[in-house]
């Protein structure tokens, strides 16, 4: 059996501490768009959960989207209940979860951030979201996902 990369280890350990086990699955190939995601699983590309790290007016959110949909960012400023939201860039990414852009999970971060749910991803019994690199993902029910991730569900997506 080969070794677990230590970012994997970080979101299966995360999601134990909920007693939840993850059956991580490694594509060589990458997995770092939505598109590729959907690709390499074989499953709609709907079922992708996008983890995107924003800046609502100083304070840093995750955002957990369907991959066939883009954020709103006036909506998700609304439901974090500020003002101003942007994307945060990479090295703000890394600092507060841990990860690298497009491998960034929905829990395990290195820091608490706030997260919110689309709820189009609610629509589906299983979805698929990154376990800690661009070529891991796991496969999650969503009621389960928005429980270990302490996501709030509301509506800040548009679709693409």
């Amino acid at each position: 059996m080969s070794e677990v990369h230590p970012q994997v280890q970080r979101v299966v350990n995360a999601a134990a501490a909920h007693e939840l086990t993850l059956d991580v699955v490694e594509f060589p190939g990458g997995t770092r768009t939505a598109v590729d995601a959907a690709a390499a699983v074989g499953c709609e590309v709907g079922q992708i959960v996008k983890s995107l790290i924003f800046d609502v007016d100083g304070h840093i959110v995750l955002a957990l989207t369907s991959g066939a949909n883009r954020v709103d960012t006036a909506a998700l400023a609304a439901l974090a209940e500020g003002s101003r939201c942007g994307r945060a860039d990479a090295d703000v990414v890394r600092e507060v979860t841990g990860f690298a852009i497009g491998g960034v999970p929905p829990f395990g971060h290195a820091h608490p951030v706030r997260a919110f749910l689309d709820p189009g991803l609610l629509s589906f019994e299983i979805v698929w979201a990154a376990a800690g690199t661009p070529r891991h993902v796991f496969p999650i029910e969503p009621a389960k996902l928005e429980s270990v991730a302490g996501a709030v569900v509301g509506e800040f997506a548009e679709s693409d």
